[in-house]
């Protein structure tokens, strides 16, 4: 096999959490773009649609399913229904997330701090073990990334919200976990911790907050944030075949920010 064949992912297929904006988009472009067909889970029928449309025009499937997962509730009905109507899944990106809360650890009430460890952690978890069962119960093993954070890692200034980072912390040893857990079985579970990109709740909050992003951007040493599409190939990188034996890892892209 050639080393680009073990970057090819056709015949397989992904699930996507988040997958119809920002990040998730560009990573299920890429992944559709390597060979693989796509479930896109999203809140916004619009996007969902859109994204679909230009997966297609790869000459990929692609199935969007609305649904909110930071409901665990309906998290769960959506891992059933998919893999009921829409399996076998082969590749699952837990992108979901967002700190969506800035007040400071004083004021932030335990419903809202539950809230964010649902959208960021709790959906993470229930995905990775419905998904993950059933990978097991296929028996032909099966790739699990889960989109963490630098928050996870670090702590920004002048910033609240922290059940955030608190999240992203978990979602970081929980794949190690799982990774450990599910080796056996052929299944890989990595994290991926992205810095500053400017998705379009960043390009939000740069408007709103233009000093605590210049101030961000100047910690980075490549002296500027990324692009959503310069995480498609790092993803495409870890469902694939080339990536068989990582398990358990924790890949920072972030321009260098947390090397100062």
């Amino acid at each position: 096999m050639s080393i680009l064949n073990r970057f090819r992912l056709n015949g397989r297929k992904l699930l996507i959490t988040g997958g119809s904006r920002g990040l998730g988009k560009q990573m299920a472009l890429a992944i559709a773009d390597a060979g693989a067909d796509v479930v896109l889970v999203g809140r916004d029928p619009e996007s969902l649609e859109a994204t679909s449309e230009e997966i297609r025009s790869l000459g990929r499937i692609a199935t969007p399913i609305q649904a909110n997962v930071g409901d665990l509730n309906a998290c769960s009905q959506m891992c059933q229904k998919v893999l009921k109507d829409h399996g076998p899944i082969d590749i699952v990106i837990n992108n979901v997330g967002g700190r969506r809360i800035d007040v400071p650890l004083t004021e932030q009430s335990l419903e809202q701090w539950q809230t964010i460890l649902d959208l960021n952690l709790n959906s993470t978890i229930l995905c990775t073990r419905e998904f993950g069962k059933a990978m097991i119960e296929r028996g032909q093993g099966g790739r699990i990334i889960n989109v963490a954070s630098v928050s996870g890692m670090v702590v920004h200034r002048r910033i609240g919200g922290r059940s955030y980072e608190t999240a992203k912390a978990a979602v970081i040893q929980f794949t190690r976990a799982a990774a450990v857990d599910w080796a056996p079985h052929g299944i890989t579970v990595n994290a991926i911790c992205p810095g500053g990109f400017m998705t379009e709740p960043n390009v939000r909050w740069c408007e709103q907050n233009p000093e605590i992003i210049d101030s961000f951007r100047r910690q980075i040493p490549m002296g500027d944030y990324g692009q959503p599409e310069d995480l498609g190939p790092l993803a495409v990188y870890l469902a694939s075949d080339a990536a068989r034996y990582m398990t358990g890892a924790t890949l920072v892209i972030d321009g260098g920010f947390t090397l100062t």
